[in-house]
């Protein structure tokens, strides 16, 4: 899979991993999203959404020409949570 997609799909792993559907009731994260997503928490929806949208972005010709936006925008955001790195004198 493209690399534009990878800050999303980080995302949602760490979402699945940390959701009272794993934590709590013990299923794996494969069995929350396919047969208990209703009871996910809203940002692991958001996030299962958007993976879908930047996979279907990957193979319609328009956007492939100007790029995955949806990935775009993960990968901004990552950058934005990791902290710049101390300027050296």
């Amino acid at each position: 899979m493209s690399s534009s997609c990878d800050a999303i799909l980080k995302a949602l792993k760490e979402c699945l991993l940390n959701s009272d559907c794993v934590q709590k009731q013990g299923h794996l994260p494969s069995e929350c999203l396919k047969q208990h997503s209703d009871e996910l928490p809203e940002q692991c929806q958001l996030l299962r959404k958007s993976t879908f949208e930047c996979k279907r972005n990957m193979l319609d010709m328009r956007t492939r020409f100007r790029g995955n936006t949806v990935g775009m925008d993960a990968e901004k955001l990552r950058q934005q949570k990791t902290p710049a790195p101390p300027a050296q004198s």
